[in-house]
């Protein structure tokens, strides 16, 4: 039986293309709230920048040094978490990331887990943020001196 040859424009969905061409989100933020870097065992390398509105993600951006199926990854991420609360960012998992790219090839997946993984860094750099955000206060606020 013969194997019928894959059309990239023609059996990719919409979303993927989408998603695998834009440079949307693509960009360094200086002074991010959050940031994560990953490496894959590909050697692909995303890093995502986190700007936060309180407890909502306002925006998401990335840089990419990695294929065509990591950039689908990294800017399905950004369109998922972008304006969701943390919680829900936390919620993300690759599986979400291929069932919004709808034809993520199986034997790229490892792309799916390596920028959610990069978001959990990123996440994980606010918690780290704000547990550390006090001590920075700490030392400016005055004390209060009894007369």
């Amino acid at each position: 039986m013969k194997k019928e040859e894959f059309d990239f424009w023609q059996d990719h969905s919409t979303n993927y293309l989408k998603m695998a061409f834009s440079h949307d989100h693509q960009e360094i933020i200086h002074n991010p709230d959050g940031v994560g870097e990953r490496t894959g065992e590909c050697g692909d390398t995303v890093k995502i920048f986190l700007s936060m509105n309180s407890d909502l993600v306002q925006a998401v951006s990335f840089d990419n040094n990695g294929c065509l199926n990591t950039n689908a990854c990294a800017n399905a991420v950004a369109i998922l978490v972008e304006g969701q609360s943390l919680e829900t960012a936390w919620k993300l998992m690759p599986e979400d990331v291929a069932k919004y790219l709808k034809t993520l090839p199986k034997d790229h997946f490892h792309c799916a887990e390596l920028v959610v993984g990069a978001l959990y860094l990123a996440l994980s750099s606010l918690d780290e943020a704000d547990k550390t955000s006090w001590k920075k206060l700490q030392g400016k606020c005055p004390r209060n001196k009894s007369t």
